[in-house]
């Protein structure tokens, strides 16, 4: 019997810098937004303290020569780290 192999590609983009970095990340969030199956932002913030720095986990479906490519232009953002991995479960 064949074992069923799933394999999910999530990417985690750090924006150090989210409030200069903040646009040109959506824009291209935007732009590969068929790629990307579900998005969560996380980033310190209370009262009147809003963090600089946020952690995006996306999860992305279909191609994977376009995921590639949105981590090269997402790390081509001054403050923006972004890394990706594939899971197989």
């Amino acid at each position: 019997m064949a074992k069923d192999i799933t394999v999910r590609t999530v990417m985690a983009i750090l924006v150090d810098k989210r409030e200069q970095a903040a646009v040109e990340v959506q824009k291209l969030l935007t732009e590969y937004g068929c790629y990307i199956k579900t998005r969560l932002g996380l980033h310190e913030g209370a009262g009147q303290y809003c963090s600089p720095v946020g952690l995006i986990i996306l999860e992305l479906v279909d191609d994977e020569t376009k995921h590639e490519e949105l981590c090269q232009k997402l790390n081509g953002i001054d403050g923006v780290t972004a890394k990706y991995m594939k899971l197989e479960i």
